[in-house]
């Protein structure tokens, strides 16, 4: 059977085509919660789940006791669910004796029962006797992270689907301030939505007063300077963040500009600069592409590798390997001279 995505599996669970086993994997959060959530909430009645609803945490369950609950019949009702959460946890589930009890039970499973397991954090290896196995038997599912060059998408469709709209600069906002944590991007357009009047959009503005996370949009800030070598905001951002922060904020910008010299050596050694093959080597939405060439013109290899060395020579300084008595806010303001001047 062909491995499908978390939106994919739940399509088919509200047209109410169920299989008699599943297997979830992965380590997206947002969609082990949305499946779990779907299969606890919206297949049984409330009046069954008492009876028919069945929850098994894989570290306290060896692979004998599922398959003893899964052959049980229903009292009431037609359909049950056995749900196997931290599946990776159940002693024998890659052991020889786990995988031939399971097997048999795939050979002429309950009709009634629907189970469910929960690999949570990690996926299994596609050439496991389990992974082959469950290939030719049982529903897939792989909730993997998404890219970042995915997420701008993702933001659309679940505003979209809650019948309202969003400007581009917020989605963009959105993908700075909170990172590619589906869960925490979800309750934070819930909580703008919850704050909006009557306006139906979500914009730039909107993002900024209620997200948070200042901080790391000024940081994001700091590398649009140094990008265009805009050495009076540069500077000014940087007192500003050193004046906002009491600490640590110079190893966010030192791990953000690492990543970011590091994206602009590799468009240094990529013959094919159009934008599709970019954002697919850079990880990066679209949007961002023109201001990475930008910055690659402005930033030569030679001075890309000396960059690169400063970041670590700062880092080491943070440390207190290189200057034991080094101050933050010295470390970061010399950093940001030798990037921009160098």
């Amino acid at each position: 059977m062909p491995t499908l995505s978390p939106p994919q599996a739940l399509s088919l669970l509200k047209n109410k085509e169920y299989a008699p086993l599943y297997f979830v994997q992965g380590d997206e959060r947002y969609y082990i919660d949305m499946l779990l959530s779907y299969f606890k909430d919206h297949i049984l009645e409330a009046s069954e789940k008492t009876f028919n609803l069945t929850m098994l945490y894989g570290i306290e369950t060896k692979m004998a006791d599922i398959i003893q609950r899964a052959q049980q019949y229903p009292i009431i009702g037609d359909k049950q669910i056995l749900i196997i959460k931290e599946a990776q946890e159940v002693i024998d589930i890659n052991r020889e004796t786990g995988l031939m009890m399971l097997k048999a039970y795939l050979q002429k499973p309950n009709p009634t029962m629907l189970v469910v397991f929960f690999y949570e954090h990690k996926t299994l290896p596609a050439n496991s006797k389990l992974s082959k196995m469950l290939q030719e038997t049982a529903v897939m599912v792989q909730a993997k992270k998404l890219y970042e060059n995915q997420l701008a998408a993702w933001i659309r469709n679940y505003v979209t689907a809650k019948k309202i709209a969003i400007k581009e600069e917020a989605i963009l906002l959105l993908q700075e301030m909170v990172g590619n944590d589906l869960s925490r991007i979800a309750k934070e357009i819930d909580k703008i939505m919850l704050n909006m009047k009557e306006e139906g959009v979500i914009t730039g503005n909107l993002v900024q007063s209620y997200v948070g996370m200042h901080r790391q949009f000024n940081v994001f800030e700091l590398q649009n300077a140094i990008a265009t070598k805009n050495v009076w905001e540069a500077n000014r951002i940087v007192l500003q963040l050193m004046e906002n922060n009491t600490s640590f904020i110079a190893n966010v910008v030192i791990s953000l500009l690492a990543t970011f010299f590091s994206k602009l050596l590799l468009i240094h050694q990529t013959t094919d600069r159009s934008a599709k093959n970019l954002a697919i080597s850079l990880k990066l939405n679209a949007y961002f592409i023109p201001q990475y060439l930008a910055a690659a013109k402005l930033y030569p290899v030679p001075t890309i590798i000396q960059h690169i060395n400063d970041l670590q020579e700062a880092d080491m300084a943070l440390k207190g390997i290189t200057s034991p008595f080094a101050k933050e806010r010295a470390v970061l303001q010399e950093l940001v001279y030798k990037l921009l001047h160098g």
